[in-house]
């Protein structure tokens, strides 16, 4: 319990120093770009392998499940629509996500910690957390929306050549996803993935920074990281999805 408390402690007060003014905006805007290159292009391709194949199994199920006459072929595409929005794009995304962002970036600031490199930076002078944390949580926040919106589109695609395979026309489908569609359902998504990059980023920057001993500690580290993020995020989707779906009348 105290050890626990004092985690949460150690991480606003980083957090604190990483929301600091950049010292010099070329570094930092060097840093940004560098971070959509690690954080953000590397990870597009795992993306959509993952949203099509997810999207294609909800389809398919949803088809045996749904499989009377008194549910339309257009069920499909309407399940298949609001099952991918509403919880497989940024839920599910934001745990794999979690696996494999926040996996690098704790062990890169890690690595950096046990190789006294961190320490370097602040005899320099030099505000390491917010030099090396900051950009990689602005341009997850910024940029995950983006990928949710991939993901998104994908998982429609791999549902409509899912329900294609088990025999639901085309025609239907498409009907499907256009009926009673909700837009606020996608900016519900947008806000729990804003969130989750956020939760990702600094809790696996804060155990990379405050990795200590070698590089099995780093490991170790990078493992905790990746438990810790996956466990709020799930917390937060609960908070999210109350607060917000439960307190507005479509």
């Amino acid at each position: 319990m105290i050890k626990g408390l004092q985690n949460i402690g150690d991480y606003f007060i980083m957090m604190n120093k990483v929301m600091s003014r950049p010292e010099k905006r070329s570094v930092f805007l060097k840093q940004f770009n560098l971070e959509i290159m690690k954080i953000i292009l590397s990870s597009i391709g795992i993306v959509i392998i993952i949203s099509f194949f997810i999207g294609a199994v909800v389809a398919i199920q949803q088809y045996f499940n749904l499989s009377s006459p008194l549910f339309p072929d257009y069920t499909i595409g309407l399940v298949t629509r609001d099952a991918v929005i509403l919880e497989f794009a940024p839920t599910m995304l934001g745990l794999i996500l979690a696996g494999k962002v926040g996996s690098s970036i704790t062990s890169e600031i890690g690595t950096m910690r046990v190789t006294e490199q961190i320490d370097a930076l602040e005899i320099m002078g030099i505000n390491s957390a917010s030099f090396l944390i900051l950009p990689k949580i602005l341009v997850s926040v910024i940029f995950f929306p983006i990928l949710i919106i991939l993901s998104i589109s994908i998982g429609i695609i791999g549902g409509w050549l899912g329900g294609l395979s088990v025999g639901v026309p085309t025609s239907q489908f498409i009907l499907g996803i256009q009926y009673e569609f909700i837009p606020f359902y996608v900016t519900y998504s947008l806000i729990k993935s804003i969130v989750f990059a956020f939760i990702i980023t600094s809790v696996s920057a804060y155990y990379g920074y405050h990795a200590s001993g070698g590089a099995i500690n780093v490991g170790k580290a990078s493992t905790k990281a990746v438990v810790y993020s996956s466990i709020i995020i799930l917390i937060f989707n609960y908070i999210l999805t109350d607060l917000i779906l439960s307190g507005i009348s479509f």
